[in-house]
């Protein structure tokens, strides 16, 4: 199978984790989607990555979707439990994390732009959305050892890779002095091989 990504994308660092951890090999495609010679609108009509290939030509989009259809793939270190109650609970603290990347990532791309063209009541609601997520973040996982239930799951590696991204893309946001609890948790996954070989750059 084929992963489209950018080494500097949060979410193709998620696909790139949950695959290393179920022993699932894909090969890595880089490709720049703002570039006119991206070859992923062919494969996404959203021009987004990751995309992922498979063996067959069919395409998979949106993260959430491919890290789902990886984990079945495997039956090693499941990754989503398969109970209803507690998968949902899962993909809740995937989707928190997430919502707070697009935030970011959408303030990001609003300071790329001239400055007389950015908003900044739009980059102040955006930021605000981090700011809450990130402090709900840090209530839930409290002093517990992994975000969902007692095992390490999707729910971390999806957290991880937020506050990761954050920490290459916000460096002066100082998110740690905070919001002590993630600061915790993520210097414990900063530990496993799989977050230390994807650290996003450019």
């Amino acid at each position: 199978m084929k992963l489209f990504g950018s080494l500097a994308s949060p979410f193709t660092r998620k696909v790139r984790i949950v695959a290393a951890e179920k022993r699932i090999d894909l090969d890595l495609e880089l490709d720049n989607v703002m570039s006119p010679e991206s070859a992923v609108p062919a494969f996404n009509p959203l021009g987004k990555v990751p995309v992922l290939v498979l063996e067959d030509g069919r395409t998979l989009f949106d993260s959430r979707v491919i890290v789902e259809f990886l984990d079945h793939a495997s039956p090693i270190s499941r990754l989503i439990p398969a109970d209803h109650r507690e998968r949902v609970d899962v993909r809740r603290w995937e989707a928190l994390a997430d919502g707070v990347t697009d935030a970011g990532i959408l303030v990001r791309y609003e300071n790329l732009r001239p400055a007389h063209e950015r908003s900044p009541a739009w980059i102040e609601r955006q930021m605000g959305k981090v700011h809450r997520g990130l402090a709900e973040l840090d209530r839930e996982i409290g002093t517990n050892a992994w975000c969902s239930g007692t095992a390490y799951s999707l729910a971390d590696i999806a957290v991880g890779c937020c506050l990761g991204w954050l920490d290459f893309r916000f460096p002066q946001l100082g998110w740690r002095e905070r919001h002590a609890n993630l600061a915790r948790h993520v210097a414990k996954l900063a530990e496993r091989t799989t977050f230390a070989e994807t650290a996003p750059r450019d």
